[in-house]
């Protein structure tokens, strides 16, 4: 094992759903521990902007933490590597183009984290069936079908071999708990969870380790209106056991264990990161 297991040099990764929130902040930690990350989402120039904030803040890191004369290395510390990949996970030609074009680019792929979700609120009686589908299919559907190609790319491009080839999925504390008035993505975020445990069957002879990490109540971009009621901030105070919403940042440790040597051993898990909410009484 490396003397920092937690370092990610010479790792490729791609984020799905990077250009803001949690995807944002696994992006970011992922490249600050060393990673060259790939981000996507449909939007080319909000992951523009999403590329160029990390690169600032990485760049900032470095120079305001330089290394000591004892430890500096023979050569400075690079920028860090940080791209755009834009497509829609759901569109299987535009993902598998997508893939296509990374190898080419990057030569090989170690890390996907698989963090795109989208999320309606309704009634069961009020969700048509097609909305359903859809919903299904962005949460669940695409997310399969890209770990079974990045699987194929990894081992193809040697991160199998190297022990080094990782799957984390972005699953929820509502795959494992519900709530009325929340069926689709509760269905789809418990079928994530399954199928990190299946993958982790199917994936692990093959040397790639797939697990998943359940964020619980964070303050997110997406949960803005709810961030400023005082009566959700009241309850989150008693619901959970650090009694207050997740800050994005918070996320991010979780992920970069998954994906590191660190975690070498562990596969087919969910990490809940929610403040206790899952095991707080």
């Amino acid at each position: 094992m490396s003397m920092h297991p937690f370092q990610l040099d010479g790792r490729v990764a791609l984020v799905t759903g990077a250009a803001r929130g949690l995807g944002f902040e696994i992006a970011q930690a992922l490249a600050q521990a060393g990673a060259q990350v790939w981000l996507n989402g449909r939007d080319a120039t909000a992951l523009a902007e999403a590329v160029a904030r990390i690169q600032a803040h990485i760049q900032a890191q470095i120079e305001a933490h330089p290394p000591s004369s004892s430890t500096r290395p023979s050569t400075p510390p690079s920028a860090p590597q940080v791209h755009a990949l834009p497509f829609d996970i759901a569109d299987d030609q535009a993902r598998q183009t997508a893939l296509a074009s990374l190898r080419a680019q990057a030569g090989q792929l170690d890390i996907l984290v698989n963090n795109v979700g989208q999320r309606k609120r309704r009634a069961l009686d009020d969700f048509p069936l097609d909305e359903i589908r859809q919903l299904l299919d962005v949460n669940l559907v695409a997310p399969l079908a890209l770990a079974r190609e990045a699987a194929q790319l990894m081992r193809e491009t040697g991160a199998t071999a190297a022990g080094r080839a990782r799957i984390i999925n972005i699953t929820s504390i509502a795959g494992p708990i519900s709530r009325a008035g929340d069926v689709a993505y509760t269905v789809a975020k418990g079928g994530l969870d399954a199928a990190t445990r299946a993958l982790a069957a199917e994936l692990g002879p093959r040397g790639i380790t797939v697990n998943a990490v359940a964020p619980g109540y964070f303050a997110t971009e997406a949960n803005e209106q709810m961030v400023h009621d005082p009566e959700v901030a009241d309850w989150l105070s008693r619901r959970t056991s650090l009694g207050r919403w997740g800050q994005p940042p918070e996320i991010a440790g979780a992920a970069v264990f998954l994906a590191s040597s660190a975690a070498s051993y562990v596969t087919g898990q969910t990490l809940a990161v929610d403040g206790g909410y899952l095991s707080h009484f």
